[in-house]
């Protein structure tokens, strides 16, 4: 969609791409180091949480409920990093800056679902924990195939669902320049105040569904886990109890990551003293810590992803490449 503007001598000037200016002067002298890094931290996440879908697969084992929701998990990861960092090392290795106005928004609207889907998905895995902890004779009833496919369907729909009313009323909005979005990518607030008409309604619309998706889902999660704390407070042995919270402390881990990255983007966004530079490296940052965090919390801390790793990567079952150990 072409977005112009008319001036008093009749030219017309029309956005049709969008210039991503990553951070000021200040941060080029570094992008080679940055490109090292960014590539780094795409083939860590890639490989890492394709490890996790790959073992869920193959293993029978893993092929329960929470390890289904933990495969839509890493897959989610999956496309947070995709839909973000090709663009950046474009940017910073072939200097490509430039994307056009349906890519920009596209862009925007991937990484919008992404992150609203995984606030879901969180919700739902507590859930799972939940039932399995306080209602563990019940569980094979209510967990059931189908509840899995209700309860995933509901999560992804509500995910990318949520963010399209307002990502339309952005592109309709009029973009007649300048075209500098200051953000290594299509962020939303960024892009939609380059607009030339009044934004107050598309920013409110947006401020509302982003309290929604962080503060509804995190007072399930807090409920859910309260009722958890409860259950397990009341299991008679050591033993059971500390296998109780085993069970947990992976997800709880994941939770604690997503939900504490997001409120130290959202106190930097309200210190007023913070360089622009530092906002942004550490608002991408975030968008880069849980989907890392992700398959390293689940490696160390499950004992059941452990032992395939164990037997399928370190056994070389799976890759079947080099010498057995």
């Amino acid at each position: 969609m072409n977005q112009s503007k008319q001036n008093s001598n009749g030219t017309v000037f029309t956005v049709t791409q969008f210039k991503i200016n990553g951070a000021e002067s200040s941060l080029e002298q570094f992008y080679t180091e940055l490109s090292v890094f960014l590539l780094i931290v795409y083939l860590l996440v890639i490989t890492g949480n394709l490890m996790i879908i790959l073992l869920v697969a193959v293993d029978r084992r893993l092929h329960t409920p929470m390890y289904f929701f933990l495969c839509h998990l890493s897959f989610l990861d999956i496309v947070v990093v995709t839909a973000i960092i090709p663009k950046m090392l474009a940017i910073t290795v072939m200097e490509d800056d430039m994307i056009s106005f349906s890519g920009c928004f596209l862009q925007m609207y991937f990484f919008l679902g992404s992150q609203c889907t995984e606030s879901f998905l969180l919700t739902t895995m507590a859930y799972d924990r939940y039932i399995a902890i306080c209602k563990p004779l019940h569980y094979n009833t209510i967990i059931t195939k189908r509840m899995c496919a209700i309860l995933i369907s509901i999560t992804w729909m509500l995910g990318f669902f949520g963010p399209i009313p307002a990502v339309i009323y952005a592109v309709q909005l009029p973009y007649c320049g300048p075209n500098k979005v200051i953000y290594w990518f299509c962020d939303f607030p960024n892009v939609v105040h380059l607009a030339c008409s009044d934004t107050s309604f598309v920013i409110n619309l947006a401020f509302a569904v982003a309290m929604a998706v962080i503060y509804i889902p995190f007072f399930m999660i807090f409920c859910s886990y309260i009722k958890i704390i409860r259950s397990v407070i009341r299991i008679a042995t050591a033993d059971g109890r500390s296998k109780a919270f085993l069970t947990c402390s992976a997800h709880m881990l994941v939770v604690l990551t997503y939900f504490f990255s997001n409120a130290v983007v959202y106190l930097l966004e309200m210190v007023g003293n913070v360089s622009s530079d530092t906002r942004v490296l550490v608002a991408v940052f975030n968008c880069f810590l849980t989907p890392l965090a992700n398959p390293i919390i689940y490696c160390l801390r499950n004992k059941e992803i452990k032992d395939a790793i164990t037997k399928y990567i370190l056994v070389k079952k799976i890759f079947p490449l080099h010498s057995k150990i």
